[in-house]
């Protein structure tokens, strides 16, 4: 096998927060679903979050399952002397221990999955961790209602299909809120991005929106592209860091072209190589739709109208636009972290943190082989407004 290049990733971030109240729906879970191709047992849930006015119905996912016919395991990692999470020891939990709790107490804490959305006698929540998304689901599924505040953690995921990329919300955490205002509601994230010295222009700007626009890097596993397998560090065949290509917004306030200028100049401006900066930011979505009167249709459908083929509140509502769901991440500002002994305040921003040819991957391109098999998409815009075809996809697994 070729030496492939090795992408190295550190001081990395990319997880989410969102705070609401749930959206239920019949197509919110899959329970004990089997798939098609294979014999996979699996749950699923896509849960929408209502984040108030400002940020919309947020969509995060989990899922988890087994396999009928071959054996089960759990890949999890141990924890320190001091408790806290060891990701270098690797700990495998045969399917049969996974409530084992002499097993479970070697396993750090992030490997689980953490769900609070019952109170005990004194009004305190209970929290329940889950091994298994697989378990996880069906307990959510028996405890969460729609009149309930959750406060919704995970990790943001990168993928491709079609040669788009998608930004997965993946669960790691449900718990009740003790947020009681919906003013209070929000949809947040933080994110590492890369920049180069063309990734920010104050030409690439929407001045209705009051945002510019950053072309950006994201790094995330991947297994495989068009066919190539990526390496890990070891030259394993088992995945690495891939590039993703990523336009986010930052919000800024035009009116004031000297703060634009300086605050461009101290996130965004690059003179050398790739820039790495950690930032914090919000999910703007929704689904807003575009009401259609008979005067806004084209006139050979106004024609079908007087035909009587459709009625007017037919041809109305075909030519209504349910609108692609506007799924915005709008950063904000830098991430400052604490370092050290001493506490120092420091913004996570690392320049020349790779060199433009670290992220080039020619290999990836110089020996494509036929693969039709992209990273298939989890939901989809009608899939998370309740249509017919919902999470169909998980039938290819």
């Amino acid at each position: 096998m070729s030496e492939k290049k090795v992408i190295n990733r550190s001081d990395w971030v990319a997880n989410f927060t969102l705070i609401g109240k749930p959206v239920i729906n019949d197509y919110t879970f899959k329970i004990d679903e089997k798939s098609e191709k294979s014999n996979w047992i699996y749950n699923a849930l896509n849960l929408g979050v209502d984040c108030g006015e400002k940020f919309g119905t947020v969509y995060a996912e989990l899922m988890g399952g087994y396999s009928e016919e071959n054996e089960n395991k759990i890949f999890a990692h141990g924890k320190k002397d001091d408790g806290s999470d060891d990701f270098d020891a690797q700990i495998v939990v045969d399917w049969e221990d996974r409530f084992n709790d002499e097993v479970l107490e070697e396993i750090g804490d992030l490997s689980f999955i953490t769900v609070g959305l019952e109170k005990t006698s004194e009004g305190k929540t209970f929290y329940k961790k889950f091994l298994s998304a697989y378990d996880a689901i069906a307990y959510i599924k028996e405890h969460l209602s729609e009149d309930m505040v959750v406060n919704v953690k995970g990790n943001l995921k990168y993928s491709t299909y079609n040669d788009n990329v998608q930004v997965r919300k993946n669960i790691n955490s449900i718990v009740l809120s003790k947020v009681d205002d919906a003013a209070n509601y929000k949809a947040t994230f933080t994110q590492t991005i890369l920049i180069d010295k063309d990734s920010a222009s104050l030409k690439n700007i929407d001045k209705d929106k009051g945002v510019i626009y950053i072309d950006a890097k994201v790094l995330d596993f991947l297994k495989e592209y068009n066919g190539i397998k990526l390496v890990n560090a070891k030259g394993e065949e088992k995945g690495a860091q891939y590039p993703f290509n990523k336009q986010f917004e930052f919000a800024m306030d035009f009116a004031n072209e000297a703060a634009c200028k300086k605050i461009m100049d101290k996130l965004f401006k690059v003179k050398k190589g790739i820039t790495q900066i950690t930032m914090e930011g919000e999910f703007i979505e929704g689904g807003a739709v575009v009401t259609v009167t008979r005067d806004d249709l084209p006139q050979d459908i106004q024609d079908l109208i007087d035909m009587g083929v459709y009625t007017e509140e037919e041809a109305c509502a075909k030519c209504t636009a349910n609108g692609s769901r506007e799924r915005r991440m709008v950063l904000k500002k830098p991430q400052i972290k604490l370092v050290g002994d001493d506490k120092v305040p420091v913004i996570q921003r690392f320049e020349e943190k790779y060199t433009e040819d670290d992220l080039v991957l020619d290999y990836l391109f110089n020996d494509k082989k036929s693969n039709d098999k992209d990273d298939e998409p989890p939901f989809d815009t009608e899939e998370e407004s309740g249509a017919d075809n919902s999470m169909d996809w998980l039938n290819n697994l």
